[in-house]
């Protein structure tokens, strides 16, 4: 049976189980993030497929099982592209990490060319387009997830004409100057001009996508109009007062859209109330004693700002003695998977901070920064979140941060402080937040010692407000609007002549 939706995403959307020889393929444990939500989409089809990659060795690709079914979770196949360690780590670890995500976040001066491997990029692309275009029925819609695929549009539109195509973007789009940095750039554009839908998290991303199509190719602005609602349309970083709706070129009427992901409150909650979360939060709290708490999690990554916060907390503890024995700053930075060669000096730099930091201030019973280099449980990630007193989250730059909106349903209206990057895509949704500019030494002492000197009535006023835009604008509603725009497109003629 062919499928009505197909989701081209590189993650697999389940833990592989080996138990007594036999391999089983069942829901992830921790289903935080967006696997989730993308996956609910199949609840409104008869049949789904969701396509990504699988490493193996020549040995394994001599039996390999192409499509598999998550346990439970039956009214849709996982079709698996097996590659090689090597197609894995040029796609993968070089292209997209050390060439496309450099600029995506605008360091260009971490683009790499020499090393990268286009060729092997479009083999990748075009064997997910392939797989993509088997599995689709005639009427279905090809919906593609992020940069990593920015070729599949264009072959799937070689290989099935009339399919309804929509691409969604999880990372930011830069400025015109800095994206055009790559060789790459008229390829990548014609392939998205390929898509019914473009979809960015804020009008800022999209407008800037816009300004490069219009750079490269004689597009056509079909339509302008007002940003969504909850969005701040002026006065900070990412700030964006109109966008474009859509655009035409060569016949393919592009609707672009800019809408953040929301996050998931009831699971948050609920993972909350469990008796053993319940029993993790009395530790951290009896551990902590009178102490304040501030939370970071993160990765390593050189967007991440991870070491301009350090710096930052090394500096408060240099000018505030009164606070030592007094603070504790958890900072959750996950190690890199094995080959991202890209991020190895960024963590060596946050280990050293960190040991420099404690060695300084470090007294008998108190250390003052514990760093997690390993992935937290939800359950446990969340239980810092509630306690936490101050949520310290200042990327250099962030595609939306769902972080941010994690800890604000975690603290469920409770005093807290969120600190938040001015170039994160949330930071247009919170307002309320103290706002940052962690590029700034200044910008970042004054916003640490501000969250510390608020009132415990002026932050749960703040966090009140941003739990109702967060919970509104949540994850139901960023699927719920998605579907409204599937509905149009597969309700359209062929490469739309207008403005339906």
């Amino acid at each position: 049976m062919k499928s009505s939706l197909v989701i081209l995403y590189h993650r697999e959307p389940y833990d592989e189980v080996i138990e007594n020889g036999k391999v089983h393929y069942r829901p992830k444990k921790s289903p935080n993030g967006i696997l989730p939500t993308l996956k609910s989409f199949f609840a409104s089809v008869n049949q789904g497929t969701w396509i990504a990659w699988k490493q193996v060795t020549a040995k394994q690709r001599s039996n390999f099982e192409t499509l598999v079914t998550v346990e439970g979770e039956g009214n849709y196949n996982v079709c698996r592209i097996p590659l090689s360690a090597d197609q894995v780590k040029h796609f993968y670890h070089i292209t997209s990490k050390e060439a496309f995500w450099p600029i995506l976040h605008s360091f260009p001066y971490h683009f790499t060319y020499e090393s990268s491997d286009w060729e092997n990029f479009h083999t990748i692309n075009r064997l997910f387009a392939e797989a993509a275009c088997e599995q689709a029925a005639d009427d279905a819609l090809i919906w593609i997830h992020d940069y990593n695929l920015w070729m599949a549009p264009h072959y799937i539109r070689q290989l099935k004409p009339n399919a309804k195509i929509a691409f969604f973007h999880h990372t930011p789009f830069p400025s015109v100057d800095v994206f055009n940095i790559l060789p790459w750039r008229e390829e990548i554009v014609d392939s998205l001009l390929c898509c019914d839908i473009v979809g960015f998290h804020i009008p800022r991303y999209s407008e800037n996508f816009v300004n490069v199509a219009r750079s490269l190719r004689p597009v056509e602005i079909v339509e302008q109009g007002p940003i969504p609602e909850h969005i701040t349309p002026v006065g900070t970083a990412l700030a964006e007062p109109n966008m474009t709706t859509y655009l035409r070129y060569k016949g393919q009427l592009v609707n672009i859209d800019a809408f953040p992901v929301g996050t998931n409150p009831k699971h948050i909650l609920s993972t909350l109330s469990q008796p053993t979360a319940q029993k993790r939060l009395a530790e951290i709290k009896a551990d902590l004693g009178d102490r304040k708490l501030i939370i970071a999690a993160g990765r390593v990554d050189y967007v991440k700002g991870n070491r301009e916060k350090l710096q930052a907390f090394g500096r408060l503890l240099e000018r505030r003695p009164d606070l030592h024995g007094k603070i504790n700053f958890v900072m959750t930075c996950v190690t890199p998977a094995t080959g991202m060669r890209v991020y190895k000096k960024a963590q060596s730099e946050i280990e050293q901070q960190v040991g420099k930091i404690n060695g300084r201030f470090a007294q008998l019973g108190w250390t003052p920064i514990l760093l997690y280099t390993q992935p937290l449980s939800l359950e446990e990630l969340l239980s810092y979140y509630r306690v936490a007193d101050i949520c310290w989250t200042t990327p250099l730059r962030d595609g939306l941060n769902l972080v941010a909106k994690e800890y604000i349903i975690a603290k469920d209206k409770q005093p807290g402080v969120l600190i938040l990057s001015e170039f994160v895509g949330a930071a247009v949704e919170l307002p309320e937040a103290i706002l940052t500019n962690p590029y700034s030494i200044d910008r970042m002492d004054e916003s640490i010692d501000k969250a510390l000197a608020m009132s415990e009535e002026e932050s749960q006023a703040a966090m009140t407000k941003m739990f109702e835009t967060v919970t509104k604008y949540d994850v139901d509603y960023w699927a719920n609007h998605l579907l409204q725009k599937f509905k149009a497109i597969q309700s359209a003629p062929s490469n739309q002549a207008s403005v339906s």
